[in-house]
């Protein structure tokens, strides 16, 4: 049967059966279910015309019997199969999670769901889309988020096979979630957190590559009966700095008491914000501020959540990211960088090109996924474009890999190339994974792939740099 639970109609339009008051003789019998072991749903005989029986699941198993004597013309049916879909949609509040339907199964065919989020009066709704894959048409399947109680009101975003995972902030305290599907070829779906934010006027964190910035609103503080004098991370030497408006605290990721996990192919960093504890007391019955802050860093993107909890009260503030990667040329042994700007180069040069992330860092390594070189920076089409790599495999018979997926930089080398013959001048586009090191099940430790990109690990984001132009010599 078809994916959904169904419901089988039988219509008998014509019954001419041997009668007796409890159908001894001759009979039908339908039962609900695989087998004649299932509920009963009917027991017919005699003369009976357009008996209609329903299932209420998606078998059903029909017994004709009859006895050693006294037969007639018997019996004629037709039966259809209705498929009911699960529902989806509905209301939601404060914080939780949904995900397509039969997620993390394929999805049905012509789906609508609409899905209303809203966070408590002062706050905002945070989105955070976790996994993602759609049908391969942004028109036939799709995802949209509205800013609003309803679809009535201004698009944040839209999302289809090819986005990369993405977060939404709504304006007010009211967000609408939307995902339709044609009538053809699902696919795994999505599955979605969200959570209450506070406004970013009250407060919000920034990660970087580096630094956690934690900002906090001084009205803010000074309305729940604190300032920035109370507060301290996990490490009490990490001060804050304050101005008339805001209390500041900026530092490295890695130090000022925070520490570092590794959960469903994110890194998360977490440290925490509260009062100084009253040393002179035994039991304390001043209220107590508390601020645990998260950063979540995947491949190329980040989501930061934090949450004040004070009393019984709980605000959460959101803020996101994304890693710095560059990219270079270099002289053969990659000891010193090229600045020429455009890059003059001869036919069948040799070029060596690194990219990097903006800051070293041993615990993340870097993968080439897909390099072309195109005459516009914003073209990537595959009619304006000569591939030197995709999917991880070599494209172009000079090019070559020194180092892709176990170092925090990639380098490699091609030749110049005839297309320069065409345009007056290139630039060359890479695609890049960035992954933890001590995940050697992750796409950037698997090399040369020759699934399309679609078909990658959902939660791999990628992001793409530009080098360039590159001149043709004379």
């Amino acid at each position: 049967m078809p994916p959904g639970n169904g419901i089988i109609t039988i219509n008998f339009q014509n019954i001419s059966l041997e009668y007796q008051s409890t159908c001894a003789y001759d009979s039908i019998s339908v039962y609900d279910g695989p087998t004649p072991s299932s509920p009963l749903l009917a027991k017919m005989c005699g003369d009976q015309y357009n008996r209609v029986v329903k299932s209420t699941r998606n078998d059903v198993t029909v017994v004709f019997a009859t006895d050693s004597s006294g037969t007639k013309s018997g019996f004629h049916a037709e039966y259809s199969y209705v498929v009911t879909y699960p529902p989806c949609g509905g209301n939601l509040d404060v914080s939780g999670s949904f995900s397509s339907p039969y997620y993390p199964n394929y999805y049905h065919d012509n789906a609508y769901c609409e899905w209303r989020l809203s966070a408590p009066s002062g706050q905002r709704v945070l989105l955070i889309f976790s996994d993602l894959e759609l049908q391969g048409c942004c028109s036939c399947d799709y995802i949209a988020v509205y800013d609003g109680p309803s679809v009535g009101y201004n698009q944040l975003g839209r999302l289809c096979h090819n986005s990369s995972l993405d977060t939404f902030h709504s304006s007010s305290n009211h967000m609408t979630v939307l995902f339709r599907s044609d009538s053809s070829v699902g696919r795994r779906g999505f599955r979605a957190e969200f959570i209450s934010s506070l406004s970013a006027s009250k407060g919000h964190v920034e990660c970087s590559l580096d630094n956690m910035t934690i900002t906090i609103s001084r009205s803010f503080l000074s309305s729940e009966g604190f300032t920035g004098d109370d507060l301290y991370v996990n490490d009490l030497y990490c001060r804050p700095t304050q101005n008339s408006y805001e209390v500041v605290f900026r530092f490295p990721k890695n130090h000022c008491g925070t520490t570092r996990k590794i959960q469903n192919g994110w890194e998360i960093y977490n440290n925490e914000v509260r009062t100084y504890p009253n040393n002179s007391a035994d039991i304390t019955y001043l209220p107590q501020f508390y601020l645990s802050v998260a950063c979540h860093m995947q491949k190329d993107s980040i989501s930061q959540i934090m949450y004040v909890a004070h009393d019984r009260l709980k605000f959460n503030v959101t803020g996101s990211g994304h890693y710095n990667t560059t990219m270079a040329f270099y002289n053969s042994g990659f000891y010193q960088q090229i600045y020429d700007d455009p890059y003059y180069v001869s036919l069948n040069e040799y070029m060596y090109v690194q990219v990097s992330l903006g800051n070293p860092d041993s615990r993340l390594v870097l993968f080439l996924d897909t390099c072309m070189a195109s005459p516009d920076p914003q073209d990537n089409s595959n009619h304006h474009s000569h591939y030197l790599l995709a999917n991880g495999c070599p494209r172009d018979s000079t090019f070559y890999s020194y180092t892709s997926g176990s170092q925090y930089y990639a380098r490699f080398r091609f030749r110049a190339f005839m297309f320069l013959r065409t345009y007056p001048s290139v630039y060359l586009q890479c695609k890049v994974l960035v992954c933890p090191a001590n995940d050697y099940n992750s796409r950037c430790r698997q090399g040369c792939r020759t699934r399309e990109a679609r078909d990658l690990d959902p939660q791999l984001a990628m992001t793409t740099v530009v080098l360039g132009p590159i001149s043709l010599r004379g």
